[in-house]
């Protein structure tokens, strides 16, 4: 089993994924001595870090024979044709979908192999149109205020975040803006996490439904609640079937652990040693999990008789948390 790496190593690495992720876009946003003007795009837009959206503009006067979309990194590069469509303002619009996906992803289709396949990395955009004559115009697309996508530009506050990443592998791609104003395809691959698919109340207790991703397959998990002020830990019988995991709330044994009403989270870590994952809604664009998914308080019957008072639910961070107390006294 592969041991879990010290803070300082994990913080090491981190700053030499950051540091190179700012020299890939420098050299992104670079343009040749040739370089034409970037275009405007009327939309670009990545939908769960899965599909890339664009629609740009020919200008007036251009006479485009056929168009393309060319993601490039290094001497890798995928080619994404470009349909011809009415611009509701009049002239031509180039527009064209695709659907991405990344090294980790292991749902191949046979039928579609030309689908963009990205790593982690900083990936270029150019649209590439050619006229009858043969005439080649490579171009960036550049994003600033005009389109809401400028880092420097706050935005008004909306429900939900403008990048998500991809529910199942958890890799983030999303577009960025280099220094120049040439947009630039983001990937990051997302780190160990465990995240929860759903939790079940019922008339005794609650179930817990979640799913390990990036985590590795070889390595033997178990779960734990972990009482928020003090650090108490309560051990959590989880079934496993792969990646995927279900346990039942100790609602007793976290009541009991002291008299009053206490919060507890909720941590998946590997037998052998290593960091603690905690669980969560981590893979999804809601921006307040906590006011989007609002959870009652209720009133479980044990099958020891004791009665608790619980409230599962999200943070604001998305972290799943449960909240309880013994109300048995109260209620006798």
């Amino acid at each position: 089993m592969t041991p879990a790496l010290p803070p300082a190593a994990r913080r090491l690495l981190t700053t030499a994924r950051s540091t190179r992720f700012r020299a890939e876009r420098a050299a992104a946003g670079r343009s040749g001595g040739g370089a034409q003007a970037l275009l405007a795009p009327v939309h670009l837009s990545i939908r769960d870090s899965r599909t890339l959206n664009l629609a740009v503009a020919a200008l007036p006067d251009e006479q485009i024979d056929r168009a393309q979309l060319v993601v490039s990194r290094g001497h890798r590069r995928f080619r994404i044709p470009l349909a011809f469509e009415q611009h509701a303002h009049g002239g031509l619009l180039l527009a064209g979908t695709a659907t991405l996906r990344d090294v980790r992803d292991l749902l191949d289709d046979p039928a579609t192999p030309a689908r963009p396949r990205l790593g982690e990395g900083v990936w270029r955009l150019t649209v590439v149109t050619a006229d009858a004559r043969g005439r080649v115009l490579r171009r960036g697309i550049g994003i600033g205020i005009g389109i809401g996508i400028d880092g420097n530009t706050e935005l008004p506050p909306t429900p939900t975040l403008p990048h998500a990443p991809d529910p199942r592998t958890g890799t983030l791609i999303r577009v960025v803006r280099c220094r120049s104003g040439r947009a630039v395809l983001q990937v990051t691959r997302s780190r160990p996490r465990a995240e929860l698919v759903r939790f079940v109340p019922g008339g005794d207790g609650i179930t817990v439904h979640g799913r390990l991703v990036m985590a590795g397959d070889r390595r033997q998990w178990r779960a734990k609640a972990v009482r928020r002020r003090d650090g108490v830990t309560v051990p959590v019988g989880a079934m496993w079937h792969g990646t995927d995991f279900s346990f039942r709330l100790p609602l007793g044994e976290m009541a009991g652990a002291s008299p009053g009403q206490w919060v507890w989270d909720f941590h998946v870590e590997a037998e052998s040693r290593g960091t603690p994952l905690p669980l969560g809604r981590w893979l999804s664009d809601v921006r307040d999990p906590s006011t989007a998914c609002p959870t009652p308080f209720r009133v479980f019957a044990l099958p020891s008789g004791a009665l608790v008072r619980a409230h599962a639910h999200f943070t604001k961070s998305g972290a799943f948390a449960l909240t309880c107390w013994d109300i048995s006294k109260e209620t006798s």
